[in-house]
């Protein structure tokens, strides 16, 4: 069985400020990625427990430099840095054959209230939607999932996302480590958040991995408000995209791979 983890940063237990998250301030920084690291760790080692034989982690925060390798155990892979590819934080999801994907330190969609640090991707979209609903990275990755075949069995962070992974994925095992109140966050301990994680990843792959293989609807409508209606103006010179407002852009499309092609140049 192989197992793809990605791993995001800003569902991680106890952080709630964005300079917790960027290199840019080691001294706030270290500890949470240590923290995220640790997190990765446990979802490796339930893997394994599991009955994973390989286990890839693609850290998909930020720079993609974040995890700490030595905390992993020895049988896992990590991916760091960014490829280029449309497949963005699932990306090494096109190599070879996968049986699940575990989802870390996810957040709440740009916009919604789970996690003070809730946003899309980036920070010049104030939102979103997919199909008419709120899109969130959880969403657009577990499509991605989907178009290779692949089930998302697990995913740890903000309440908030983990409620909205259920909503699409009943079946999808679930770690909330704290909750968004306003500007703040109430968060578990991080030594529990790391043995809940380990436990869940374990018990996620004790069951069959394809009961949480998301449906893939027929056609995608994504559409994206950004701050600057000037970025929505010249987005919008991308093939198949027009503007519904002056600061909004829609693009359509059959095949998700187009809508991430979209996403990558215009998000």
């Amino acid at each position: 069985m192989r197992i793809l983890i990605s791993s995001d940063m800003e569902g991680t237990a106890g952080i709630v400020h964005w300079w917790e998250t960027e290199k840019e301030h080691p001294d706030q920084y270290k500890d949470f990625a240590e923290q995220m690291s640790r997190e990765v760790a446990a979802a490796c080692r339930g893997a394994l427990a599991g009955g994973a034989e390989e286990v890839v982690v693609k850290d998909a925060h930020d720079s993609a430099r974040n995890i700490d390798f030595r905390l992993l155990p020895e049988q896992a892979k990590l991916l760091r840095g960014w490829a280029g590819d449309m497949h963005s934080m699932m990306s090494g999801i096109q190599y070879g054959k996968w049986d699940g994907v575990i989802m870390t330190g996810y957040h709440s969609a740009a916009g919604q209230p789970g996690n003070p640090l809730s946003h899309m991707m980036n920070l010049q979209n104030y939102k979103v939607r997919l199909n008419g609903k709120p899109a969130s990275e959880f969403l657009l990755n577990a499509y991605m999932a989907s178009y290779y075949g692949v089930p998302v069995v697990m995913i740890t962070g903000d309440q908030g996302i983990c409620d909205m992974a259920k909503s699409y994925i009943p079946r999808i095992t679930t770690v909330p480590v704290k909750q968004g109140l306003g500007g703040a966050v109430l968060s578990i301990h991080p030594g529990l958040a790391v043995r809940k994680i380990e436990e869940a990843a374990k018990e996620a792959l004790s069951e069959d991995p394809s009961r949480c293989l998301l449906p893939m609807p027929e056609r995608f409508v994504i559409e994206i408000g950004l701050r600057k209606h000037a970025d929505a103006s010249s987005r919008a010179n991308y093939p198949g995209a027009r503007l519904t407002e002056a600061d909004t852009l829609v693009f359509e499309s059959e095949d998700y791979m187009e809508v991430m092609r979209f996403m990558h140049f215009c998000l």
